[in-house]
C-alpha cells in the first residue's frame, strides 16, 4: 500500500467523524496527479526538495491557487479572492501537497464549525484553527496551517494533543491571509512533532537559522499573579504537575510576579481586535452584513465604536507589554516562560471553542510560544505545557522545546499516564 492509499483510507475511517476539511469531490484523484507531477519535476531522490510529499492542510483563511476561500463565513468567496499566501506557496515550492482547506471559525474568530475534537469527538477541538489541529491529530495531514489572533494555535493544539508554534510577530507573511486584526494575527504550524515544525519552519519563516549550542536546561519563569489564576482548578493542578516534572528532569523552574494588571492586558487586546476587525471588514460588512454570524458582527459593531486615537493607544500597548516581559525575563535570567496554553482540558460540546485566555498576553506582546503535549488530564482528555520566549528567540523556543516535550512523553510513559482519549496521533508517512 502506498503512503497516498494509506491516507485515502484514514480518511474514509475518520474524516466522516472529525469532520477536519471543506468537503472537496475527487480529492484523491487530485492528489494523486500532483503527486505524479511532483515525482516527474524531481525524479532523483538526492535532489527533492525539503519537504517532499508532505501532507499539509491548510485554514480556510489562506488563499490557495486552485482552492475557493470562504473564511469559515456565508460571504461569497469571490469576495475574498486574492493572491496565493505566500507561506503557501513556500510550502508548496518545498514539495509539500495540499490535501486540502482546513475548517475554521468565522474569519477567525468564535463562530465555531463543525469539526470535532479527534480524541473526544463530543468535545471542541478549539479555535479558531479547529480543522487544521483536529486534522493533524486525527493523522490527516502531517503539518498544518494556522492563525493566532487571540489563542487560535495554541489552545488547539493543547485541546487536540499535537505541537502548535506560533512565530514572533511577522515571522511568517501574513501576505495572501483574509486578515482579523492585523497588528495581533501570527501565522504559524501545527503538526505531530516538533521536528516537522523545524523542518517547516525553514521553509516559510524569515531568516531561520537552527539553535546551535542550545543543550543546556533552560531556566523557566512561571508567571505568578492574576494570569495564571485564569487557569481552572484543574488546569493549575497539571500544570503544578508538570512544572515539578520538569524539576525532577534538572530545569530550574522559578515563580516571577508577572502581569500584575492582566485585567487590563486582556481587555485591551479584546478590544484592540474589535477596533480592526471593524476596520478590515468595513466594505464587506457593508455589503453582506446579513450574512455573518451574531458573534463576529457584535464584534465588528463595537470595534466600531473605537476612534482613531484610541486604536492608537491601544496598539501601543502591545510594545509595552513585550518590554515589560523583556525586562522580566533580563532581571531573572530565564530563557522561557511556561504556563497553561487553556484553563483546562477540552470543554464538552462543540457550541464554544474554549476559552483563549491563557494564550492572550504572549499573543498581544508579539512573543514566539510552543504548546507541545504533556499528558492527561483525569478523565484521559489532552492536555498541553505553553512555552514563550523572547522576541525572535524562535529557533532556541523550539530546541529547548524539543528536549522538554521528549522528558515530559519519557516520564508521562514510564509514570503509565501516555493514555490517551481515542487513539493516538498516527503520524503520516510523505505522500511520495
Amino acid at each position: 500500500m502506498t503512503p497516498l492509499e494509506a491516507l485515502e483510507m484514514r480518511f474514509a475511517a475518520r474524516e466522516g467523524e472529525v469532520r477536519a476539511f471543506l468537503d472537496e469531490p475527487g480529492r484523491f484523484e487530485r492528489l494523486r496527479r500532483e503527486a505524479a507531477a511532483l515525482e516527474t519535476a524531481h525524479p532523483d531522490p538526492q535532489r527533492r526538495p525539503p519537504l517532499f510529499g508532505l501532507p499539509l492542510g491548510v485554514k480556510d483563511i489562506f488563499r490557495v491557487d486552485g482552492f475557493p476561500t470562504r473564511a469559515g463565513s456565508a460571504l461569497p468567496s469571490e469576495a475574498l479572492a486574492g493572491e496565493e499566501a505566500e507561506c503557501v506557496t513556500r510550502l508548496r515550492s518545498a514539495g509539500a501537497l495540499v490535501v486540502g482547506k482546513t475548517v475554521t471559525t468565522e474569519f477567525a474568530y468564535f463562530a465555531p464549525g463543525p469539526t470535532r475534537n479527534p480524541r473526544a469527538l463530543d468535545r471542541t477541538p478549539g479555535g479558531s484553527s479547529s480543522g487544521s489541529a483536529a486534522a493533524v491529530a486525527a493523522g490527516l495531514c502531517e503539518l498544518a496551517l494556522g492563525t493566532q489572533t487571540i489563542g487560535s494555535i495554541g489552545r488547539p493544539a493543547a485541546y487536540c494533543g499535537v505541537c502548535g508554534y506560533k512565530p514572533s510577530y511577522d515571522r511568517i507573511s501574513r501576505d495572501g491571509v483574509i486578515p482579523l486584526a492585523p497588528s495581533v494575527d501570527h501565522v504559524g504550524l501545527l503538526a505531530p512533532s516538533i521536528e516537522t515544525l523545524q523542518r517547516a519552519a525553514h521553509v516559510v519563516a524569515h531568516d531561520w537559522q537552527d539553535a546551535v549550542g542550545v543543550y543546556f536546561q533552560a531556566q523557566i519563569g512561571v508567571p505568578v499573579g492574576p494570569y495564571l489564576e485564569k487557569a481552572s482548578i484543574e488546569g493549575k493542578a497539571h500544570f503544578a504537575s508538570v512544572c515539578a516534572r520538569l524539576e525532577r528532569g534538572g530545569w530550574k523552574v522559578v515563580e516571577v510576579e508577572a502581569m500584575t494588571d492582566f485585567e487590563e492586558i486582556d481587555a485591551r487586546h479584546r478590544l484592540l481586535v474589535a477596533a480592526e476587525a471593524a476596520r478590515v471588514h468595513a466594505d464587506w460588512f457593508a455589503r453582506y452584513e446579513g450574512l455573518y454570524a451574531p458573534k463576529t458582527a457584535e464584534l465588528i459593531r463595537r470595534g466600531q465604536q473605537v476612534s482613531d486615537a484610541e486604536l492608537e493607544a491601544l496598539r501601543a500597548s502591545r510594545d509595552i507589554l513585550h518590554q515589560a516581559l523583556d525586562q522580566l525575563m533580563m532581571r531573572h535570567g530565564l530563557d522561557l516562560w511556561i504556563s497553561p496554553p487553556a484553563p483546562g482540558p477540552p470543554p464538552l460540546g462543540l457550541e464554544s471553542t474554549g476559552d483563549p485566555v491563557m494564550n492572550l498576553p504572549w499573543t498581544h506582546a508579539g512573543l514566539p510560544t510552543l504548546v507541545v503535549p504533556a499528558g492527561t488530564s483525569e478523565e484521559g482528555l489532552p492536555m498541553g505545557l505553553q512555552l514563550a520566549a523572547r522576541f525572535g528567540a524562535d529557533e532556541e523556543l523550539l530546541a529547548h522545546g524539543r528536549e522538554i516535550a521528549a522528558a515530559l512523553a519519557d516520564e508521562a510513559s514510564h509514570a503509565g499516564e501516555d493514555r490517551a482519549a481515542g487513539p493516538s496521533t498516527p503520524t503520516p508517512s510523505p505522500l511520495l
